[in-house]
């Protein structure tokens, strides 16, 4: 088993995990919802989605060639939103998600201990990837966070609800042991297939 291609693989799926995280959020609020903040100090989640779309079109174009903070990158102007509908939102989002998941993709084993810069800064190709899959989950649990604070009807949990750790602990240990990577029930889908 080659364990860069196990790293690739399960970078991926956790990848598409935060990423359904992010979408089951939004989808449970009203669209108004998705550009309210507390104060101004505070992020909207629009403001959010298109921080992590400048990210990752950034960190992930040219990944290879070209340093991870391009010169046409304008990351404080991530912070100020004009985005005015959830369809424009959920562009930029899959946009986003796009340039990172084709990246990821299109690496091979032998790629993942290749340095980029970021901010000419060396990195390894998987120390690249480790770097975001700190930082997307960090904004994805922003989000989630700012929509169960903004849902004004019962939430829809989006992980085990609350007082179901027993039931969802015996469906798990009433099946064999298998390898398989967590995500994979909650996913439904095909390796390189995002749910759409």
């Amino acid at each position: 088993m080659d364990m860069n291609q196990v790293f690739l693989e399960t970078a991926e799926k956790q990848f598409l995990y935060y990423k359904q995280l992010g979408e089951k959020a939004m989808a449970q609020l009203e669209s108004e919802q998705l550009f309210q903040s507390w104060n101004e100090d505070a992020n909207s989640i629009a403001v959010i989605v298109k921080h992590l779309w400048g990210n990752m079109l950034s960190r992930w174009t040219d990944v290879l060639t070209t340093d991870g903070e391009k010169p046409w990158r304008e990351r404080d102007a991530e912070f100020v939103n004009e985005l005015t509908s959830r369809e424009e939102l959920l562009a930029k989002w899959e946009e986003g998600w796009t340039c990172l998941l084709e990246a990821i993709r299109s690496f091979t084993p032998e790629q993942l201990s290749h340095i980029i810069y970021i901010r000419n800064e060396g990195h390894t190709v998987m120390e690249a990837i480790i770097r975001q899959l700190a930082h997307y989950p960090y904004h994805v649990g922003q989000i989630v966070f700012a929509a169960k604070m903004l849902k004004e009807t019962a939430w829809d949990s989006l992980s085990i609800p609350r007082n179901g750790s027993s039931q969802y602990n015996g469906g798990k240990f009433a099946k064999p042991k298998a390898r398989k990577h967590f995500t994979e029930d909650e996913l439904h889908i095909e390796k390189g297939e995002e749910q759409q």
